[in-house]
């Protein structure tokens, strides 16, 4: 933000507002920007211009320094809009607050401010053909010969956010075995990409495929030493990237239980209120809990990360398991309240019912993290360390 020196709850409550203002302003185009594809490049830079984009990144590097409250609400108001806008936000928040945390000091001074102005657009190019979920089985090759200063880089990256227009890639591949992590500008010799179009959601998220071939790099663009490239260096991406889309999938819950609830509240039908209907009822009170509930958790999980980096990974992969089960549920039954409204090419709701089923697929999918949240409440117990409430706990 322009306010540098400001106190921290005034750098806040400007992003907020920035965010609510951009939201408010884009309500209507966001319909076009899913059917045409793609999320303008003035879109972009009016983001960059608001804060919005690595938000949470140190004053020194560029960011507004928000703690997590204020980033999770901030992709609730964008989610709430459009996906695409908030798959941006969690994009350039993924690779910058990574850097900023296993970053070199001269990573972390070359990176952070392009990215936090949007100078430089960054994507995150993990998942493979043969690797989704399961990432410790990626082909991609990061080949340090030990001549020149230089490392090659060669593998296929799928499912790119925004990599059809991105400026730097953060690339997860093996060095001898080893999973290991390096930059790669888009501009080099030997990479392509792909554009992915008419996709389920995240239309206008600018998705591709890309291909590195034989890309050399200064070895400088390492990121952590090879053999932390998937347990430290993605996986922070990983999880600061649950975590704002457990707050975007509120937005989508918020935004879809409010159509829905306006719909039946104003929508007469042979003569009859839509909202007479008791199973109407119902369906709006079981979305109004299930939103609820999504909230709340996606709180707590700020709460425990405001308390420390690296605190609070169970709280957010908890957090977006319900926050994308509900954002899935609810935009579900707002599209079957809204009836033949919800079919509209101009339907938020609509729109949001499609991006909903992404949201259970991308950054670990909804039965990868059952399995992590049962390990976890399993594990006291085989320990024998359970307690009256440890074990209850995710």
């Amino acid at each position: 933000m322009s306010d540098a020196g400001a106190p921290a709850d005034g750098r806040a409550a400007a992003v907020l507002r920035a965010a609510a203002e951009l939201a408010s302003a884009v309500q209507k185009a966001a319909a076009d920007w899913d059917r045409e594809g793609a999320l303008p490049d003035s879109v972009r830079k009016e983001m960059a211009a608001a804060g919005l984009l690595a938000a949470d990144l140190p004053t020194a590097y560029g960011g507004a320094g928000i703690g997590p409250a204020a980033l999770g609400e901030t992709a609730a108001l964008l989610g709430g809009v459009c996906g695409s806008m908030r798959g941006l936000l969690t994009v350039q928040g993924m690779v910058a607050a990574t850097l900023h945390r296993w970053g070199t000091r001269a990573q972390r001074d070359e990176w952070l401010v392009p990215l936090a102005s949007g100078e430089l657009t960054a994507g995150f190019a993990a998942t493979e053909e043969g690797a989704g979920s399961a990432l410790g089985a990626v082909q991609t090759q990061v080949d340090d010969t030990g001549a020149g200063g230089t490392v090659t880089v060669s593998g296929r990256k799928r499912w790119v956010t925004f990599g059809e227009v991105a400026d730097v890639y953060l690339v997860l591949g093996q060095t001898d075995g080893r999973p290991a992590t390096v930059l790669v500008e888009a501009d080099r010799p030997g990479v392509s990409r792909e554009a992915v179009r008419g996709q389920l959601g995240l239309r206008a998220a600018r998705i591709a495929h890309v291909t590195f071939d034989a890309v050399r790099v200064p070895r400088d663009h390492l990121v952590a030493p090879p053999g932390l490239g998937l347990s430290h260096v993605v996986g922070s991406a990983l999880d600061h990237g649950r975590f704002t889309v457990a707050w975007g999938c509120v937005g989508i819950a918020e935004a879809c239980l409010a159509d829905a609830a306006e719909h039946t509240a104003t929508r007469v039908q042979d003569g009859v209120p839509l909202d007479s209907h008791q199973r109407v009822l119902s369906l709006l009170a079981k979305a109004y809990v299930d939103t609820l509930a999504a909230r709340q958790l996606a709180e707590r999980a700020a709460d425990a990360r405001a308390r420390g980096a690296g605190l609070g990974v169970a709280e957010t992969t908890v957090a977006k398991y319900a926050a994308a089960s509900a954002a899935a549920a609810v935009s579900r039954d707002a599209v079957q309240l809204l009836g033949s409204v919800g079919c509209e090419p101009d339907c938020r709701s609509g729109r949001h019912f499609r991006d909903a089923k992404v949201m259970e697929i991308i950054e670990g999918a909804q039965q990868v993290l059952e399995t992590h949240i049962a390990e976890r409440l399993v594990r006291p117990y085989r320990l024998g360390t359970a307690g009256p409430t440890a074990g209850g706990r995710a």
